[in-house]
């Protein structure tokens, strides 16, 4: 009987970068790993499974794939030989198994810092540390940063860390667990800084960095880097800010994927109007338009880019225009950004709603200017909303005491309070 190609693995080897040799390499390191001696696995053996001449790999084999791919055999288009009934009596489940199952069921950042870790680490535990990630990113774009996330992420890092130090695992299972560990970090320092706790941020954001080096991933080297920036720029650190960003657009990510130039110019633009450098704000707006306008909207991405695209452009060329003073400009930025923005992204159209209420307070419109603050979702509003309204209570104190809309205001705030 013809021996069929298996596609699947096949497919998965092009798919992830391997090449026969690159696979049966990682394989032989993770029977070192179970056993203690390198395995015998090479380019041929590789290919002979691809061909289909081997259909079923055996037990030790099975376990190091799926360390490896982090999917066990059948998913890698293995086919299972016929089983006995008394070899299908399910076998008791592993340490390991119960420790991976906590994830499924909704473990916090907290319980699985004081978990034991499982012996063995493959991919799978990466993409389940992944999963986790993505909560919180969800979290974030609809609730903003605050302390729960920042100890939800704090918990998380920590937990891969102790993946790190105490499992057995291939050097890329390594290398994209201390990736997750320094987006996890990242996303502890971003929720202080969005909370406006910058001591806070700080302590986490030394951490980020090192794991990021760690990891040599430029996807997260940018976005550490990124946040960096915005916390420089809170504690009032400019110049560090600056350069912050331009490190971050020195990583190859931004020569690669035009999105990530994109944002990279943008924040780049802000950073200038806050410094005063207002020639070369247009030109930096320029490259973040021409950027996004080559960018593949659908190219595989972390998900902590999501939320770039033409609305978040235009919110954040709304925050330039307001930072220089075009007050008009800003507003109608700030129009294309909030009719565009998607509904989960909570928080970010309450960053938009405010600083649209403060382009509109600072042409004159009060009256409009309050009607739009009060349309602010409660949710939303993390410390860097929360300051942006609280600037706007001290105008409308200053500027028009005694006027109906700033009573308006007041009972507004008495309300949602």
């Amino acid at each position: 009987m013809a021996s069929t190609r298996n596609t699947v693995l096949d497919e998965w080897m092009t798919e992830h970068g391997y090449s026969s040799n690159a696979l049966a390499r990682d394989l032989n390191t993770a029977i070192e790993n179970f056993t203690g001696r390198p395995g015998r696995f090479d380019g041929r053996t590789v290919r002979d499974w691809k061909s289909g001449r081997v259909r079923w790999p055996n037990a030790a084999t099975r376990a190091a794939l799926e360390d490896v791919t982090g999917l066990e055999a059948e998913a890698l288009g293995f086919v299972r030989r016929t089983r006995t009934a008394a070899a299908a009596i399910p076998a008791a489940p592993s340490e390991d198994d119960v420790i991976r199952r906590r994830f499924l069921a909704g473990a916090t950042g907290a319980d699985l810092a004081a978990a034991t870790p499982p012996q063995r680490v493959g991919f799978t535990d990466v993409q389940r540390l992944h999963s986790k990630l993505d909560g919180l990113v969800a979290d974030d774009d609809r609730d903003g940063g605050n302390p729960d996330m920042e100890r939800r992420a704090g918990g998380l890092t920590d937990y891969a860390l102790r993946l790190q130090q105490n499992g057995s695992a291939s050097q890329r299972v390594r290398s994209q667990l201390y990736a997750v560990a320094a987006s996890f970090a990242d996303m502890a320092m971003w929720a202080a800084v969005d909370d406006h706790r910058p001591n806070d941020a700080q302590r986490h954001l030394n951490r980020a960095l090192t794991l990021a080096g760690l990891a040599n991933d430029p996807e997260v080297q940018f976005r550490v880097w990124r946040h960096a920036a915005g916390l420089y720029a809170q504690t009032g650190l400019q110049v560090d800010a600056l350069a912050a960003l331009e490190k971050a657009r020195s990583f190859s990510i931004v020569r690669r994927d035009p999105l990530h130039a994109s944002l990279g110019h943008a924040m780049t633009a802000l950073q200038l109007a806050t410094m005063g450098r207002t020639r070369e704000v247009d030109r930096s707006l320029h490259h973040a338009r021409e950027s996004l306008e080559r960018a593949v909207p659908d190219a595989p991405r972390s998900p902590f880019m999501a939320f770039y695209d033409r609305a978040e452009l235009a919110g954040l060329t709304q925050s330039v225009y307001l930072t220089i003073g075009r007050y008009e400009d800003a507003e109608a930025s700030g129009y294309r950004s909030l009719a565009r923005l998607r509904p989960e992204l909570v928080r970010n159209r309450a960053l938009a709603l405010a600083d649209l209420a403060k382009a509109q307070f600072q042409q004159g419109e009060v009256d409009q200017a309050v009607a739009t603050a009060c349309t602010i979702p409660v949710r939303g509003r993390s410390g860097r909303v929360v300051g942006r309204l609280k600037t706007f209570t001290q105008q409308l104190d200053r500027l028009a005491p005694g006027a109906a809309a700033t009573r308006q205001w007041k009972d507004h705030l008495s309300e949602a309070s």
